[in-house]
């Protein structure tokens, strides 16, 4: 007998609205979290106001390169490849660097540098999860969105253990009483398959990633009859062999990336974002490539990454984003349409006159970057994308990655002078704002 699908709280019973995801269009929304960035943004309630490059509506987020899914990434451009690389500096052996400019569809250009330089992927690895999930979903409810987006929708998520441990914080809102609470995700919090994949990517949670790629298994494991009650979910983690358990994991985890034309030797994703999850699954190393990277984004815009609908969706969750951080932060990016994903791990050691801060390891300082720029947003005008891995020893990787985001879109600017709708709305010599800290 199928297990009865549990009921959401009250603070999820919200009607669908086609047109009100992602941000603006109605009161009614599928992620709890946006109605409140709605009401800041109206000035009904307190909270942070949108860029105007936040701004766009649920049908002028889409994917871009339809009528282009033939296209592949060419070779590196020597041209294009120097200017890229004379933005690093002195340590640009410390990056690897893949731009894919399309703001001219028909005549693309690629820049790399050292774009096959394997480094852990951080927090960019749970793209891999959210793919996994829609992948499942596409599998179970094939040609059927509608079911797809019901079960996204409908489904009631209760964190339990795999949650455990995390410091990342999400937005919690309950529509009812009109308030926000801003903290990490704790055992017994409740939300929709929706909401965990927003807090898995607008927040980067480490929880909530665990928990999406603990659906995710129990999605490809049982198909049609899942959802599961909680407790049968614990119990399916509890009672199978490590060995099978591991096999579950890359059917779910490895096989979608194989299926989508990712090549695995580049960017997988092994392992879950929890010490608990950890524990309960056996996991692999992960890692992933600057050119890989820049491919995902590529079939992503080519309505590729499993078909038209998981693409588009992937793509508006990365648009909505708390706020931008690290590469989004930049100033010079107010304007345009950011679709992007962050990761970072730093580590320190003793070290003479070294205080070890956020982002500054000395030991280790992985800062990762991956991103869609359409600006102005709703024109277009100009089209790329930027995957950027470092490991800069002693350096603010947040304002590094924040300052490249500058340098980059200039020099995009620049090879696209001749279209004004292209030029930016403010100087060469904004200066940078570390926007990474997230307020409470």
């Amino acid at each position: 007998m199928k297990p009865t699908r549990l009921l959401l709280t009250a603070s999820l019973l919200l009607p669908l609205s086609v047109n009100a995801y992602p941000l603006f269009g109605s009161d009614e929304l599928d992620i709890r979290r946006l109605e409140a960035a709605r009401l800041a943004q109206e000035g009904q309630i307190k909270g942070r106001k949108r860029l105007a490059g936040e701004l766009l509506s649920r049908e002028q987020v889409d994917v871009r390169l339809l009528q282009h899914r033939d296209m592949q990434i060419p070779p590196p451009d020597p041209e294009f490849t120097r200017e890229v690389m004379a933005l690093l500096g002195e340590e640009a052996d410390r990056y690897s660097i893949s731009v894919l400019d399309l703001s001219d569809p028909a005549n693309p250009r690629y820049a790399e540098h050292q774009g096959l330089i394997p480094r852990s992927p951080g927090s960019i690895g749970k793209l891999v999860g959210a793919l996994a999930l829609f992948q499942a979903l596409a599998d179970v409810y094939p040609g059927d969105p509608q079911q797809r987006i019901a079960l996204l929708r409908d489904t009631s998520i209760t964190a339990d253990e795999f949650i455990v441990s995390d410091h990342h914080k999400v937005r919690l809102w309950d529509p009812q009483r009109q308030t926000l609470s801003i903290r990490p995700l704790r055992i017994g919090d409740r939300g929709s398959l929706w909401d965990f994949l927003d807090w898995t990517l607008s927040a980067s949670s480490n929880a909530a990633a665990s928990t999406v790629m603990q659906q995710a298994m129990l999605l490809r494991q049982f198909g049609q009859d899942y959802p599961l009650s909680q407790e049968a979910g614990q119990r399916f983690f509890s009672e199978t062999p490590r060995k099978a358990l591991a096999e579950l994991r890359d059917a779910t985890f490895l096989d979608p990336l194989v299926r989508n034309g990712i090549d695995l030797s580049q960017f997988r994703q092994g392992s879950f974002f929890t010490r608990t999850g950890k524990r309960r699954v056996p996991g692999i190393r992960s890692y992933a490539t600057t050119r890989e990277l820049i491919h995902f984004l590529l079939l992503m815009e080519q309505g590729k990454l499993v078909d038209e609908f998981t693409s588009r969706e992937l793509k508006r969750l990365l648009y909505v984003t708390e706020r931008r951080i690290r590469y989004a932060s930049s100033p010079a990016l107010n304007g345009a349409a950011v679709y992007f994903k962050s990761g970072s791990l730093y580590s320190c050691r003793p070290e003479p006159d070294f205080r070890c801060k956020k982002y500054h390891g000395n030991k280790q300082n992985l800062m990762n970057s991956a991103a869609i720029i359409e600006a102005p947003a709703g024109e277009q005008t100009l089209h790329y994308l930027v995957t950027l891995t470092s490991n800069v020893l002693r350096k603010n990787s947040a304002v590094d990655h924040q300052s490249l985001a500058t340098r980059i879109h200039r020099l995009i600017e620049r090879r696209h002078a001749g279209n004004k709708k292209g030029s930016a709305s403010i100087s060469d010599s904004d200066p940078s704002v570390d926007r990474d800290e997230i307020p409470e």
